[in-house]
This record gives structure tokens, C-alpha cells and sequence, in this order.
């Protein structure tokens, strides 16, 4: 792990750093020393690690929690190159999708397959962040939506280390399999009115989880208007199952 800069403001360390060509970013309290619960954040598509939820979201729950958050660019987005073959398909998926295709399941294929790439690359992440001094080998805690839940179902199935997630705004195909292995506590977002993942969709997603302990938020709107006092219930949710 290499980092590249380090900035301070309202008591939040920012350190921007690279793992493998991955770049990230990793919020701490600025005066952090000691382990403490590490929440792995998934942003959505088209966008970065530092796209405004992810960021807003991070420095709450430094500064109100006192926990440390990271977030890497997916393949594609942020700082990484446009990737061809993932490039070629996503154009091609609009394509299918201006002509009439339904949405949803290339959608779903799409993620299936950078989930092969991203499960890897962030269980190593996880790794080299749990390695520093000022973060160490607390609980761990993973937040996503949208593309961050497609990518995070199958990271949290995969990843032992996860004691607690909030998801949301994903559907259930291509993921069922993967749902089922989730037994972590799980708080899950669903937008009433989206446009992108068709309800039943999402529903189904919940159904899926093998979790136990699982809660449905869902909210009048369209596709990414989630309300912001859902921000409120994740901290309240992370600092429940992780603190």
C-alpha cells in the first residue's frame, strides 16, 4: 500500500492511497490510534470513491462513531482506466436497452462478472488497511448500493471478516445464490418507485438473504433518492452490531 497524499479537515484524516494499481481512499479520525470497527463502503455506478454519499457518508461516521471508513474506485470509474472489454459491454448493454431489452438482467450479468475482479481486490484492501496502527483489526462493517450492492452481495457472502451491512437498490437476479450465504445482520434499501430495479426485484433480493436478523427500508422514489434520514438509521445500525 502506497500513499499518495493526506489532508486533515473537521478532525477527519483523509489518506489517499494505490494497492495494486487500485486506487482508495481511507477516512480516520484524525487522532485515531488503536483498532476500531473498519466499514468497507461500495460506491454506485458511474461514480468514485469519493462521489458525495460516499463521502458524506464516510465522514459521519468517522466523526459520530469514530469509526474508519475505505473505499477504492471499481474498475473502470475514478481514477482507474476505462477498461475495454467492460467498456464494449456496457455500451452494448444501452444499445440492447434503447432497442427494448429488459434492463434488469444485463444489468445483473454485468455485475456478476466485475465481481469477479472486485471480491478479490477488496478482500486484499481490507487486509492492507487492517494492517495500519491507526485502524487495525476491529469488527468490519460494508455499506452499498445500486452497483455497490451487486458487487457487495457477493463480497460479504465471501468475506468472513463482515459482521454487518447495509445494501440496497440491487436486485436479486444473478445474486440469490450468493444472498443465501449472508448471515450477518443486514439493513436493506429499497426505493417504492424505482425506475432501474423493478420492485418484485428488490423484494426478492430481501427474501434471498440468509440473514436472520434483516430489516427492509423502503421508501417512496426513484432510483438513488433515498431520504436522508436513512443516513441517521445506518449509523444507528453500524454502531449497534459493530461498536
Amino acid at each position: 500500500m502506497r500513499f499518495t497524499s493526506e489532508t486533515s479537515f473537521d478532525d477527519v484524516r483523509e489518506q489517499l492511497f494505490v494497492l495494486d494499481d487500485i486506487p482508495g481512499a481511507l477516512w480516520t479520525p484524525e487522532d485515531a490510534s488503536g483498532p476500531r470497527p473498519l466499514i468497507v463502503m461500495g460506491h454506485g455506478g458511474g461514480q468514485h470513491k469519493k462521489a458525495p454519499d460516499v463521502l458524506n457518508t464516510a465522514r459521519r461516521l468517522v466523526t459520530e462513531c469514530g469509526f474508519a471508513v475505505v473505499a477504492v474506485d471499481v474498475p473502470g470509474h475514478g481514477d482507474r482506466p476505462v477498461d475495454e472489454k467492460y467498456d464494449r459491454i456496457a455500451t452494448e448493454n444501452q444499445a440492447r436497452v434503447e432497442a427494448g431489452e429488459d434492463m434488469a438482467p444485463l444489468i445483473a450479468a454485468f455485475q456478476a462478472l466485475v465481481a469477479r475482479q472486485t471480491v478479490p481486490e477488496w478482500r486484499a484492501v481490507l487486509d492492507a488497511v487492517q494492517q495500519l496502527d491507526h485502524v487495525g483489526a476491529g469488527p468490519v462493517g460494508y455499506w452499498g448500493v445500486s452497483l455497490g450492492c451487486g458487487l457487495g452481495v457477493p463480497f460479504v457472502a465471501a468475506e468472513p471478516r463482515v459482521r454487518a451491512a447495509v445494501l440496497g437498490l440491487g436486485g436479486v437476479l444473478g445474486k440469490a445464490a450468493d444472498a443465501a450465504r449472508i448471515t450477518v445482520p443486514v439493513e436493506f434499501l429499497a426505493q417504492w418507485d424505482d425506475e432501474r430495479v423493478p420492485r418484485e426485484q428488490s423484494l426478492a433480493l430481501f427474501d434471498a438473504l440468509g440473514s436472520v436478523d434483516k430489516t427492509l427500508h423502503a421508501n417512496p422514489g426513484r432510483h438513488g433518492h433515498i431520504p436522508g434520514f436513512e443516513l441517521d438509521s445506518t449509523l444507528r445500525f453500524f454502531s449497534r452490531h459493530l461498536a
